[in-house]
């Protein structure tokens, strides 16, 4: 029965198990891929490169915080792993869609910034979005490596990464679910390679 001004209990039931069966068909289908991207961002950060992270909506707000989890800290005080979260800087963002059109507001700070051997995670729940497509190939012109994580709608986005997760469903909600729980499987992975920090924080 549904309350007035909730969801209702068969709602919240609904849902998470949704999110659960999801969940359960990436463990079951997708356990080494998302391993082999772990160590993909781990070496990365390893090398003393970047990881830049991106996404739109949702999924810009998840760039935003797996970038603060490596600046700052995910699950232990070390120092501060190289990334930044290219949804961030409004004056590039509207100068570069004023200048040069939507389609490249990412493209722009990656063609600036990128470096061979930095790495884009690029997150995109469509598959299609082009200014994550403008990205991804301003990234390859660069010599940067490129993890992928999508929706069931984003096979040709996931050819187009070095490695991908495509996560089998079509709903928004249950897509950022994975995302973010594989994000942070990037962050443990990231945070092994730091030492442990001693002394005074900066």
């Amino acid at each position: 029965m549904k309350r007035r001004g909730g969801v209702g209990v068969d709602r919240v039931r609904q849902a998470c198990a949704e999110s659960a069966a999801v969940l359960a068909a990436v463990v079951r289908d997708d356990a080494r891929l998302i391993d082999r991207m772990s160590r993909l961002v781990a070496s990365t950060v390893r090398r003393g490169r970047t990881v830049f992270f991106v996404g739109n909506g949702g999924s810009a707000a998840e760039a935003q915080h797996l970038a603060a989890e490596f600046v700052v800290r995910f699950a232990r005080d070390r120092g501060p792993l190289p990334a930044v979260a290219l949804t961030t800087d409004t004056s590039i963002l509207t100068a570069a869609a004023n200048d040069y059109g939507f389609t490249h507001v990412f493209a722009r700070s990656v063609a600036a910034l990128g470096r061979r051997g930095d790495l884009l995670v690029a997150l995109t729940t469509s598959g299609r979005s082009p200014n994550i497509l403008a990205a991804l190939r301003a990234a390859r012109a660069r010599g940067m490596r490129v993890a992928g994580m999508t929706g069931a709608s984003g096979g040709a986005f996931a050819r187009r990464c070095d490695v991908c997760l495509v996560v089998p469903s079509r709903v928004t909600a249950r897509v950022q679910e994975i995302h973010l729980l594989v994000g942070h499987l990037c962050c443990e992975a990231a945070e092994s390679e730091a030492p442990a920090r001693r002394g005074k924080r900066a």
